[in-house]
Formats: C-alpha cells, sequence, structure tokens
C-alpha cells in the first residue's frame, strides 16, 4: 500500500490549511508583481501609465501602448497558462502513474505533440489553430498509448523505471523522424527556434483559442484532485472505497494530453516544469492533490514568467531561448530526484 499523508482523507487540521492559504497568498503575490516587472521591462522601458493605458485604454497609434497590449500582454498570458498546463499535467500524471518522474517532457509525450505539429507545418499549413490543438492533443495521445503499451510488454509490467525507459525510446523515434520531415523540408531554421522553446510570436488568437481548453482541463483536474489522493492508496483500496479507477484515469489521461498539446502549441517542447513544480509544492503540502494541484498551477505560471522574463533579459537585446534556460535549470533538478527516488523520494 502506498504511503498516503494522514491528512489525505482525514479532517485536515487548521494549521495546516493556513499554510495552504499562506503558500496560495503567497504565489498569487510573487505572479502579480512578476507580471508587473515582466510588463515593464525589455528592450523599450514603460512607465507606470504607460502600462495602465496600454492595458485598459491602449490607443492603436501609441506605439508603447501596441508594445503592451499587442505584443508583452498576450505573450504573459501564454506564459501563464503554459506554465500551470505543464505543471498541473505534471503532477496529474505523478498521480495516476504513482511515478516520481512522470512529466510530459521526460516521459516522451510532448515529442508526440511536437511530431503532429511539424506534420502540419510541412504538409497542412493552413490548419487553423484550433485544428493544431487537437491534432496536437492526437500525437500526444498516440505517443501515450506506446508508452503504455511498451511498459506493459516490460518485465517490471507498468513499474516507474519501465514508463520512464518507453518514454525515452518513443521520444528518441519520435525526435529522429521529425528531424528527417524537418531537414527534407527544408524548414530547419524555423524548426530549431520552435523546438528550442520561446513565446516570442505569440498573439491574442494563441491565448483566445487556448484558454477555453486550459479553463476545462484545469477544472477537471481539480475535481479530480480527491480521488488522485485516493488512487494514491493503491488500486484494491480506492476500488473498496467506491473509487472508479479506470475512469479516474482516462480523464486523468485527457486532462494530460490536452495540457500538454496546448503547451507544446503555444511555446514549444519545454520540460522539467512538470517535474520540479509538482516536488517542490509536496514538500511544503504533502500529497494531498487537492493542495497540490492549485498551488502547482500557481508556481508553474511564476516558474515560467520568471523564467521567460530572465531570457529576455540575460542576452539583451537578443532572447535566450526559454525551453533552454528551462532545461539548464531542469536536469541538475532531475538528477537529484532520481538520486532521492532510491529512498522512495515519492512520499
Amino acid at each position: 500500500m502506498a504511503n498516503v499523508d494522514k491528512l489525505s482523507l482525514g479532517k485536515i487540521p487548521w494549521t495546516f490549511w493556513r499554510k495552504f492559504w499562506l503558500l496560495l497568498a503567497l504565489g498569487f503575490l510573487l505572479l502579480i508583481a512578476m507580471m508587473l516587472v515582466f510588463i515593464s521591462v525589455g528592450a523599450e522601458q514603460l512607465s507606470f501609465t504607460d502600462i495602465w493605458m496600454g492595458l485598459f485604454a491602449p490607443e492603436e497609434d501609441n506605439f508603447l501602448h501596441s508594445i503592451v497590449h499587442d505584443i508583452r500582454l498576450p505573450r504573459l498570458l501564454a506564459d501563464i497558462i503554459v506554465g500551470a498546463s505543464l505543471a498541473v499535467s505534471g503532477a496529474v500524471m505523478q498521480g495516476t502513474t504513482k511515478n516520481p518522474m512522470a512529466d510530459s517532457g521526460i516521459m516522451g509525450i510532448s515529442s508526440g505533440s511536437v511530431f503532429a505539429v511539424v506534420l502540419i507545418v510541412c504538409f497542412f499549413p493552413d490548419v487553423s489553430r484550433l485544428g493544431r490543438i487537437g491534432i496536437s492533443c492526437l500525437g500526444a495521445g498516440v505517443c501515450t498509448f506506446l508508452i503504455y503499451f511498451l511498459a506493459f510488454l516490460s518485465r517490471k509490467r507498468m513499474s516507474s523505471e519501465s514508463m520512464v525507459l518507453s518514454g525515452m525510446a518513443i521520444s528518441t523515434l519520435l525526435s529522429s523522424l521529425t528531424t528527417a520531415i524537418v531537414l527534407k523540408e527544408g524548414i530547419s531554421g524555423i524548426m530549431m527556434r520552435y523546438t528550442a522553446g520561446s513565446s516570442a510570436n505569440t498573439i491574442w488568437t494563441d491565448v483566445y483559442v487556448a484558454l477555453p481548453f486550459f479553463v476545462i482541463a484545469l477544472s477537471i483536474a481539480i475535481l479530480l484532485s480527491r480521488h488522485l489522493t485516493i488512487l494514491n492508496l493503491g488500486e484494491e483500496v480506492s476500488k473498496g472505497l467506491g473509487a472508479n479507477t479506470f475512469l479516474i484515469k482516462v480523464l486523468s489521461t485527457i486532462v494530460v494530453l490536452v495540457l500538454s498539446a496546448i503547451a507544446v502549441c503555444i511555446i514549444g517542447p519545454v520540460g522539467y516544469i512538470g517535474l520540479m513544480v509538482p516536488h517542490i509544492v509536496r514538500h511544503f503540502v504533502g500529497t494531498d492533490y487537492r493542495f497540490v494541484l492549485p498551488l502547482s498551477a500557481l508556481y508553474g505560471a511564476f516558474l515560467v514568467v520568471s523564467c521567460d522574463l530572465l531570457a529576455r533579459l540575460v542576452i539583451a537585446p537578443y532572447e535566450f531561448p526559454i525551453g533552454i534556460l528551462i532545461t539548464m535549470i531542469g536536469v541538475p533538478f532531475f538528477i537529484f530526484v532520481s538520486r532521492r527516488e532510491k529512498a522512495n523520494a515519492f512520499d
């Protein structure tokens, strides 16, 4: 039986609720502060008046207002959506698979979305942005099926090790196919920028198309949070408590696919957010997903906004790819977690 935090299913003490609300309030304050810095700092330094007017009363012929409303604001919202999506999808994956190393990038799911997006760009360039999200979800779904299938065929039968190894194998295969198509079609320059990860070219259409999917998937994840906590007790105990484990896993998988596809379509294949943020959050609030998921969404958004701001400033006036920057942070964290996993780091 998995070791689940004793607060997960019983009456939660007030001190624990106070910790949760303090972390939630702190996250909101940090995110709001970072949002203001993100909008004001860049190649053009903006005053508070420029920011206010650009947000609430933009003038079409005012260059500074256009920077706020048409460039930095949609990019900021895209970073928030991507950060929350990746963090929540990682937490949900770790909850359903009971695999502390689960992440859409590490497990290879993002490579399925990237492969689908490359096929669209090369052979169906007229597909709408809404269609891209749908096909990206399909690519992620096929990749997920292959990962589970390979893991099931292994001797360890769906263990965390077999899942990670299967994900790496599928990811390597799809990455090779993606590279072959990119080179054949002569779009290596475009795809190099895309696979490095960047929200620099985000427009309002990206936000409008992604937002409904993000809100619906995030809402379903929050509704599943208690069931994910129960699921960590084990299959037999969960069924004994009346949980429909099959339905929970199906809905959780759909949530992961949608959130991962949104992130890939907007910013590219950015990894490690779904690994780092849930681990840090669980360190403070335990394994009750009623607390893990909201805090993961909040701090995931904060992390991506912060990294994107740093990526804009580190080699200004040029931009450092955010995907590479997050990978530089995430790889040491991955090594740290993998070493702790030997001592049952997940619990």
